[in-house]
């Protein structure tokens, strides 16, 4: 059995796996939940994101100020349409995906962002997310410095100095090391934190199969680390694909430090054997 890397029906993750820049984010995230909702119809989405940002245009016409725009955002999507965050969302994968996130109103900070963004630029305006350490944001830059919006709880928005000490709180680290995280996320890095939260919730509950799907895409994206190609080879394991997991144990050995070659050895010795029952 070899390992199946064609992501053909996937055109916006493909292109990230070309590095190229034009990636529309809605989409690439809507590909992901296809994983695990194979039936997924993307149109449905998109017409919610198209009516939202028709709505929202209309009303940031009567604004005078970023803030207030970023107020009108705030207010049509957590207020009339319930986008919110919740603690429990953390552990359900459904929550990971925009358009269970529209369809039930409760996201984690990322896919939250995500749909703001999607909103806000479809509306014409420059909202971008940011990888935070500990919480993802989006951002929206003024002649007066950059806003950001919390989509996670409730929308608040904060400055920059405001936001550098919230992270501080959250993070324990220096403003020094939050200044970086704080610029606009390219969509490559915001799919990838999207799959490590998938890829750490799916292992957590030990649901294995769409384990599998995740990090069959995060090997993709990181096609020679050593840990990726070692972690699709344990899901493989788990998920009865042992001809698979020889395969990328045996590349694995190639690469492995002394440390981990007896850990690559023993699996490799559970998939020969898991094979065999076959034969």
């Amino acid at each position: 059995m070899t390992l199946d890397t064609d992501f053909s029906n996937d055109p916006e993750f493909c292109k990230l796996l070309a590095r190229r820049q034009d990636i529309d984010l809605t989409h690439v995230a809507l590909e992901l939940a296809r994983d695990a909702q194979p039936k997924l119809d993307f149109e449905h989405t998109l017409t919610w994101i198209g009516k939202r940002s028709t709505e929202l245009r209309s009303h940031i016409l009567r604004v005078r100020s970023d803030r207030e725009i970023l107020r009108e955002l705030v207010r049509c999507l957590a207020g009339t349409h319930g986008l919110h965050g919740d603690k429990q969302a953390y552990q359900r994968a459904e929550c990971s995906y925009i358009n269970r996130v529209i369809e039930t109103g409760v996201g984690i900070p990322i896919s939250l962002s995500v749909v703001y963004v999607a909103v806000a630029q479809a509306a014409g305006l420059e909202l971008t997310g940011v990888a935070a350490p500990m919480h993802f944001l989006t951002r929206f830059d003024t002649v007066q410095g950059p806003l950001f919006v919390d989509a996670f709880n409730a929308g608040e928005v904060l400055n920059y100095d405001e936001c550098i000490e919230w992270i501080e709180s959250l993070s324990g680290l220096t403003s020094n090391e939050i200044e970086r995280s704080l610029e606009p996320a390219t969509p490559r890095d915001v799919v990838i934190r999207m799959l490590n939260n998938l890829k750490a919730l799916h292992v957590n509950q030990e649901d294995w199969e769409h384990a599998w799907h995740v990090q069959r895409r995060l090997l993709a994206l990181h096609s020679q680390a050593f840990d990726q190609r070692r972690d699709l080879a344990l899901i493989a394991i788990k998920t009865n694909r042992p001809g698979v997991a020889i395969d990328l144990l045996e590349k694995c050995l190639k690469d492995c430090s002394p440390k981990d070659r007896p850990v690559i050895l023993s699996q490799l010795h559970i998939a020969e054997h898991n094979l065999s029952k076959w034969n």
